[in-house]
């Protein structure tokens, strides 16, 4: 099956490319993936997201974007891209034992945080329990919360929730940081952010809410259970770019690089969103990526693969002869 563009991923900035594509008449086909929608599909509420003034569940939020991708022609398909070809014009994807050419590809698979692993963690995952205090920090004012990592991330996070929560805890495996010299002294001098060092989270406390974390010592192993309103896991994302590498140029992180702001190493292949972003990692981020993805592969469209013209139409634009 051959097609003009083909989404690889779903989430805000596949749906939005493939909002774009669809209204250019490019009939895209998105292959969404087993677990469509990305992120916001284990997001409960989300109030950030520009024109839900009441807030929307992250599924509900990708569901209206489905919708709407389909509404003006774009084919979603939930299955699982496991192999590219991007050596050859058309490029192929595979999808099991499926094989589609394209013209041209949009990449959106996003990226993944790093998780503990714990079982409670994931029970209680967008219940108290979150990966971007950007997101949700809003819903933690004059609450005490946890933040895991010793890196920049961390930091970031510590200090941006430090301004709604009560008290923030950072807890660190270690005796050091490992964030740059100025996040931490920015996060040390703050006085609501305290550290736990040689610490780790070893169970999630709570029902249908956070109510408390429990916390072991790494040098003598005692463990003691604290109240907690909230935890926040910043130890990375990891971007799913696993299937495009030694196929695209990514980054120390596994990042797809991307010049002029949507274009890969290889012309015709595009990407949007948290699979090239590192550092915002926001729906409405994503959304904008992914419209300037649909956009750059339209002009690349018109510059490289032109509609033929009908010989009809050739006819029917000539003027007409003298009499």
């Amino acid at each position: 099956m051959h097609r003009k563009v083909i989404i690889i991923g779903s989430g805000p900035a596949g749906y939005t490319a493939a909002i774009y594509t669809a209204r250019a008449n490019l009939s895209p086909l998105v292959l969404g993936g087993t677990q469509s929608g990305g992120q916001l599909m284990i997001t409960t509420d989300v109030e950030n997201y520009p024109g839900f003034p009441d807030g929307i569940q992250g599924p509900e939020l990708m569901e209206k974007f489905r919708k709407q991708a389909e509404r003006f022609g774009a084919h979603v398909m939930d299955i699982d891209v496991t192999a590219v070809d991007f050596t050859v014009r058309p490029f192929v994807v595979r999808a099991g034992e499926n094989m589609y050419s394209a013209d041209s590809i949009i990449i959106a698979t996003g990226a993944n945080a790093k998780w503990i692993g714990l079982e409670s963690e994931l029970n209680l995952r967008g219940r108290g329990v979150s990966a971007c205090a950007t997101c949700d920090a809003f819903f933690f004012k004059g609450k005490n919360v946890y933040v895991v990592g010793g890196g920049d991330t961390a930091m970031e996070e510590a200090i941006f929730l430090s301004k709604f929560a009560k008290n923030v805890t950072v807890v660190h495996r270690r005796d050091s940081l490992r964030a740059s010299k100025i996040m931490q002294k920015k996060a040390m001098s703050n006085p609501k952010i305290s550290f736990l060092w040689n610490s780790e989270i070893t169970n999630v406390l709570g029902e249908d809410r956070v109510t408390g974390v429990e916390i072991r010592n790494v040098i003598d192993g005692s463990k003691r259970v604290v109240p907690a309103d909230g935890l926040f896991v910043a130890i990375g994302h990891e971007p799913n770019t696993i299937l495009f590498r030694g196929h695209l140029e990514t980054d120390a992180r596994g990042y797809i690089v991307v010049t002029d702001r949507t274009r890969t190493n290889i012309e015709g292949v595009f990407a949007a969103g948290d699979v090239k972003d590192a550092r915002y990692r926001q729906a409405v981020t994503a959304a904008g990526s992914g419209c300037e993805a649909a956009l750059d592969l339209e002009k690349y469209l018109e510059e490289h693969h032109p509609e033929p013209v009908v010989e009809s139409e050739i006819r029917n634009a000539a003027p007409a002869a003298p009499h």
